[in-house]
Order: structure tokens, then C-alpha cells, then sequence
């Protein structure tokens, strides 16, 4: 039972009260009774847009499930269908030229290219492993991980035939990424400093332990040297490492990756971006059978060759990923009894948390040029990115804060903001510093907004589809056009499969060639082998080479996956049902019965995929689909439904707290939730799963 205190006429969680007023408000000398009459007032502007806002999504959809309905098996006319979209409001006219005006930008996200990490708030030692990803042993990912073309490490200490191939393979890099003149790292003796063939790379020696750093495309390599060491042993020149700076900012994630219903909720992950702001989170666990405490690394320090010390910073530049617009959350109620809207509710709560950056009340610095960092997901088109940028003003305005110091991340992934992306950018010109490609929840609601034009084709064929070709590249062009180049990020999704490294070094290169300054990777290992990337590709100069290329049109990007005809035979529906499910029952097993919003999932072929919402999305959507055309029917989901169910039992069986759902099926909640995401697919908004989520979740909870 949640117990109340009234601020401003607004109905509070009393702990959320007392955190904000004594952990956050009272450090940065704001007045409790101010900051409550603001942010009342802000709510009361600002909560009625929103809802217009939901609204307005709702009005188009329906306008679009009206015209598809009435050309029914009809094919579908490219051009009629976007003069209809411009007609509804769908599509708006383009801005016309303009570059943004970002000011105030921290290096690591204008000036260079490297990995970028996601992180769940809610898991503090996964919050601090990121945060402390900045930099990277790349032996250890080498010696640990399947990159490596040689057969995998022997059990029992150290294998020696393993750790020569990871020294070899980082000798490789070293004389690709900075090649010593007339001979191989391999063959280099170690004395004195490196005879390099381009000494400009040399920009000093590392102060703990010898050492040489070395800066390449922006990026600053440590080769450590330690000839006691038993892997310095090994070769001539005494190398016992080679550390790469890897994951160079980290988006802490409200949003997707968790599963946060109520103040309770909220409030620990408010707590967790305090304590990696202020610098003193702390996260202890058991390993080995002793207890280790973790917390945030210190900057690194080196001696340039004129003997003067230097710092690098020793943690990823955060982010924080706020929730899109959409949901409301019972923390704090409105003067009408109505939730507020999660959005607001994080846009001032990490912001207000983030001030303590500005003001230097922290043990580090995140930002250094004085910028607070949010990304913000699923907004619709130009009008919800003007709404965030007049929030974000309303905000600083509450808060003290100069114009423009909060920046904003606009996830590119639904369709109406991939199809007016230039009108996106120019909403928020002045404060945007991030761009990225959401893959997963663009294809959730490119089935979702076509939903009626037909059933879809299979899920996996979507991959190939020419709007994803189109959109990729839209992304980084107009994102270039409008001067985002050395003052944001363009950035590229996930790779989504932790285990498979020697898959992702061969595929993931591609991001950087296409121009993309970041890509995101799912751990802090595969951000260190992923940085590799960017000392093969100078992406700053592909950025140039790229910049005049022509936009690919809209005619492109608004083409729909559809099926056109296509028989399927009974056994390739239900291979295609059994996988949707499977990956359906596998996650949300997982939120509604122990609030894990993202976690590596065994798929149907028991290979090991990170899933959050947004591959939830997808599922959920395409099942719905078939259903609704008759490709297939109720009595044909709930076969696989159940007959998934029982594998994802036996994937879960070694965890002694994982509640079954096989022959459970009246109980089990989750499995509950799973099918009502599914037949209710249709009716969801936007073909979000959140609602259906929370209602389960809160459920559950009360249990």
C-alpha cells in the first residue's frame, strides 16, 4: 500500500518525496516548495499535450487501418499511398536547409568514433561493468570470447597454445592500426620506444608501469610492458597487454531493458543514477567464494614526451534513456487522480540528478563540457520531438539550468520519424546530439501502422526487406546533411548475440564503413572488439566521401513487407509460430515474474540472444498479423504457445526460483500475458507491449 504525501496538489510516493527533497533538491540548494509548485505547473501544461499527442498517433492509425481496409486485395499504389499520407498529416513537408547548432558537445560524442554500451538502471553492477567499460584489456577479450580463429582455451589456468594466438592476433592489430617502421610488433626487441612508422601516434608513456600510449583515429592505445609478467615472457619485447579505450559513452537505460511498474521501481532506478553521477555506487557479489565490491575506475594518467602529465577519463561518457511518451506510472498522481505521464516524470528526475554533475558535486565529472544527456525513444514524427524540446526548455527553466544544457537523443525507429527525419532533427536542432537506428522497433511498428494492408511476410525475411536498406541509409545521410558531423552521433543498433564474436567481428565492420560514429554492442568485452573497428575505419573520413550521396526517397522507405499472395505450407506456419513464440514466452517469462527487462535469452535454437521489448515487439506484432488474415488460426497459436511453453520450462529448468507454465496455464500470469500480447495484439498502441506488461507485472507484484 503506498503511502502519500500531497506537494503542490500532486498526490506523491512518500519515499520518492523524500528521496528528491533530501538526496537530490537539497544538495543543489533548490527549495523543495519551489521545486513542487514548478513542477506542478509543468505538469499541468505539459500532461493534456501528451495526451493529445497519444491521441493524434491514435487518429492516424485509425485513418490508415480505414484506407488499407477499403483496398482490400487490391495492390497497393506507392504513389496513391503517400499522397494519402500527406494528406492525413502522416508526412510532413520537408524543412528545407538548415544545420543544427549544438553547442557545448563532449568529445566523445562529436569529435570520436567508437562502441557505445545499453545498460539496464535497475542492475548496479551491470551499471558500474559498463561505466567502467571505457576501457578494455584486449588479451582477455581475445583469450575469452570465440573472435579468435583457434581452438577455444583448455579448462585448468592458463593455456599457453590459446594465449600465443591472442598475443599473435594482437600483434596483427597493432601493425595494422600502428604499424612500426620496416618491421613487425612481433619482431620489435622492446627497447627504447617503438621505432613507429608514423611517430606522431606516440603521445607518451604510461605512468603505472611501463608502457607506451598511443593515439589512432582518436582513439588511445595502451601497450603495457612487463617482462616478469608470464605473458610478457613471451615475446621479445615484453608486452603483457594491450589495452584499447572501447566503449566510449553508455546510454543507462530507463527505458527497454528494465521492467519498472510503480514508485518502487522508479525509485531504485532513480537511486542507481545518483549514486554513478555522484560518483559513489558501490555493488558487492560473490565470486570464486569471496566477496567483491565494485565501484567506478578513476581516470588514467600518462606522461607525455615533453614530461608533462596527462588524464584520460576512466569512464564511459553516460547517457540516461528516458521512457518515450506513451506510458503513465502510479508514483505520483495528478491533481484529477490521473498517473503521470513516466516521460515528464524522468525528464525532471534525471535531469535534477544530473545538475549534480553540472554543479560538480560528484566524486567525477561525466560531462566536461557541462551538457546533461538524455535519449529519448519512440517518439512519433516532428510534432513529439517539438513537444521534448519544450519540455526540456520547461525543465531547465524549473531546475536553473542555462538554455539548451539538457541535449536529447532522438531514437530513430518508429516509422512516422524515419519518414520526416530532417523535420525530426530541425525540432530539436538546437540541443540534439544523437541519432541512431532502431532496426527492432522500426520493423514492431512497420507491421504494426500497415497492419491491416495484409499479412506480412516471415519475420526473419523482414531483415532483407528494401525499407531497411533505405532507412539504414536515410539515417546517416540526412543526419550528415544537416551537420551532425562534429557535433553528434549517428548511430547503429545492437548486436544481439553475446556468444557469437567472431560473427560480429566480420559483420558488425559494416557500421563504421557506412559512416556511423557509434554502434551499440552488449558488453563491455564486445565493445573492446568492436573498437578494433575504428582504427580500421577512419569514420570521419567515410563521413565526407558519403555526404553528397543522395538521399534515398520515401517510396523506398514506405514500402511494405507484405506477403502479396504467398501460400505458406502448415509446416512453415507453425515453424513460424513456434519461433515467435518461443522468443515471446522466453522474455516475458522473465519480466512478469521477476522484473527482468533484459537478459540473454535462449532462442528456439538454444542459441543465447539478448531480448528486450523490442524483439518482444516484433513477435507479438507478426503473430497478431498472420492471426488477424487467417494464415493462420487461434487454435494454431495456442499449439504453439503451449508446446513453446514447455521448452522454455526446460531452457529455465536449472533455476531454482523459475515458475513453470506448462500445464499451469489458468495460473501462470506470464504465460497469461504472453497470449493476451498476441490475440490483442491489434488494439495495442503502436503495437506496444508496455501496457499489457505493466498490468501484468503490477499484478504479479501484488501476489
Amino acid at each position: 500500500m503506498t503511502d502519500w504525501v500531497e506537494r503542490s496538489e500532486l498526490r506523491v510516493d512518500e519515499l520518492l518525496a523524500r528521496f528528491l527533497e533530501q538526496d537530490v533538491l537539497e544538495p543543489l540548494g533548490i527549495a523543495a516548495e519551489a521545486f513542487w509548485g514548478g513542477f506542478a505547473s509543468l505538469l499541468a501544461d505539459f500532461a493534456p499535450r501528451n495526451r493529445a499527442l497519444l491521441a493524434r498517433r491514435d487518429e492516424l492509425q485509425q485513418e490508415i487501418d480505414a484506407w488499407h481496409m477499403a483496398r482490400a486485395g487490391k495492390p497497393l499504389d506507392q504513389g496513391e499511398y503517400e499522397a494519402f499520407l500527406r494528406e492525413i498529416g502522416y508526412l510532413v513537408p520537408e524543412p528545407g536547409e538548415f544545420s543544427v547548432t549544438t553547442e557545448h558537445v563532449d568529445r566523445e560524442i562529436a569529435l570520436m568514433a567508437g562502441p557505445q554500451l545499453v545498460v539496464p538502471v535497475l542492475n548496479a553492477r551491470f551499471l558500474l561493468n559498463a561505466a567502467n567499460a571505457r576501457w578494455g584489456s584486449l588479451y582477455d577479450a581475445l583469450y575469452g570470447t570465440d573472435a579468435l580463429d583457434a581452438p577455444a582455451a583448455r579448462p585448468g589456468g592458463y593455456d599457453e597454445a590459446r594465449g600465443a594466438a591472442v598475443i599473435a592476433a594482437a600483434r596483427t592489430f597493432l601493425d595494422e592500426a600502428v604499424p612500426l617502421s620496416g618491421i613487425s610488433w612481433a619482431d620489435w626487441d622492446g627497447s627504447g620506444d617503438p621505432p613507429l612508422a608514423n611517430p606522431a601516434v606516440l603521445i607518451g608513456h604510461r605512468k603505472e608501469g611501463a608502457g607506451f600510449v598511443l593515439e589512432h583515429n582518436g582513439l588511445i592505445i595502451e601497450v603495457v610492458i612487463d617482462r616478469d609478467h608470464p605473458v610478457g615472457k613471451a615475446g621479445k619485447a615484453g608486452i603483457a597487454d594491450v589495452v584499447l579505450e572501447s566503449a566510449l559513452t553508455t546510454i543507462v537505460d530507463l527505458e527497454d531493458s528494465v521492467a519498472a511498474v510503480d514508485a518502487e521501481d522508479k525509485l531504485a532506478a532513480y537511486r542507481n543514477w545518483l549514486g554513478v553521477i555522484r560518483g559513489d555506487l558501490a555493488d558487492s557479489f560473490e565470486k570464486g567464494g569471496k566477496t567483491l565490491t565494485r565501484t567506478l575506475a578513476g581516470d588514467r594518467s600518462y606522461v607525455s614526451l615533453n614530461g608533462a602529465e596527462h588524464s584520460s577519463p576512466g569512464r564511459s561518457l553516460l547517457f540516461v534513456r528516458n521512457v518515450g511518451h506513451l506510458m503513465t506510472n502510479p508514483a505520483i498522481l495528478l491533481p484529477d487522480g490521473s498517473e503521470i505521464p513516466e516521460g515528464i516524470l524522468d525528464a525532471v528526475v534525471t535531469s535534477a540528478i544530473s545538475a549534480h554533475d553540472i554543479k560538480g558535486l560528484g566524486k567525477y565529472r561525466n560531462s566536461r563540457a557541462g551538457s546533461i544527456y538524455i535519449v529519448k525513444p519512440k517518439m512519433h514524427g516532428p510534432e513529439e520531438c517539438a513537444f521534448t524540446n519544450d519540455l526540456f526548455d520547461a525543465l531547465e527553466d524549473l531546475l536553473g539550468l542555462p538554455r539548451h544544457t539538457v541535449k536529447v537523443g532522438v531514437m530513430d525507429e518508429e516509422r512516422r520519424t524515419s519518414a520526416n527525419l530532417s523535420a525530426c532533427i530541425h525540432a530539436v536542432k538546437d540541443r540534439i546530439v544523437f541519432i541512431n537506428t532502431g532496426f527492432l522497433d522500426r520493423t514492431g511498428d512497420e507491421i504494426h501502422t500497415s497492419m491491416r494492408a495484409g499479412p506480412m511476410i516471415r519475420k526473419g525475411a523482414i531483415k532483407g526487406s528494401d525499407w531497411i536498406a533505405a532507412y539504414e541509409k536515410r539515417n546517416v545521410l540526412i543526419g550528415l546533411k544537416h551537420g551532425l558531423s562534429g557535433r553528434a552521433q549517428i548511430g547503429k543498433g545492437m548486436w544481439a548475440a553475446p556468444d557469437r564474436m567472431r560473427a560480429m567481428m566480420d559483420e558488425k565492420i559494416g557500421h563504421p564503413k557506412t559512416g556511423a560514429n557509434t554502434a551499440w554492442v552488449p558488453s563491455p568485452t564486445a565493445a573492446t572488439l568492436h573498437a578494433m573497428h575504428y582504427h580500421a575505419v577512419d569514420v570521419f573520413a567515410v563521413q565526407k566521401d558519403v555526404a553528397n550521396e543522395p538521399v534515398p526517397g520515401l517510396e523506398q522507405l514506405l514500402s511494405i513487407p507484405l506477403a502479396q499472395g504467398t501460400n505458406w505450407s502448415e509446416d512453415e506456419v507453425r515453424e513460424e509460430l513456434d519461433n515467435n513464440a518461443q522468443g515471446l514466452l522466453g522474455y516475458v517469462v522473465r519480466w512478469i515474474d521477476h522484473g527482468v527487462g533484459c537478459s540473454k535469452v535462449p532462442d528456439i535454437n538454444d542459441v543465447g540472444l539478448m531480448e528486450d521489448r523490442a524483439t518482444l515487439r516484433i513477435s507479438s506484432q507478426h503473430m497478431a498479423n498472420w492471426l488477424l488474415h487467417g494464415v493462420c488460426s487461434e487454435a494454431q497459436v495456442m499449439d504453439s504457445l503451449r508446446r513453446m511453453a514447455e521448452k522454455v520450462d526446460a531452457q529455465n529448468a536449472g533455476d531454482p526460483l523459475y515458475e513453470p507454465m506448462a500445464g499451469n496455464w489458468d495460473t501462470s500470469l506470464a504465460f497469461k500475458a504472453a497470449c493476451e500480447l498476441v490475440f490483442k495484439g491489434v488494439e495495442q498502441p503502436s503495437g506496444y507491449t508496455e501496457p499489457l506488461l505493466h498490468a501484468w507485472r503490477q499484478k504479479k507484484k501484488a501476489q
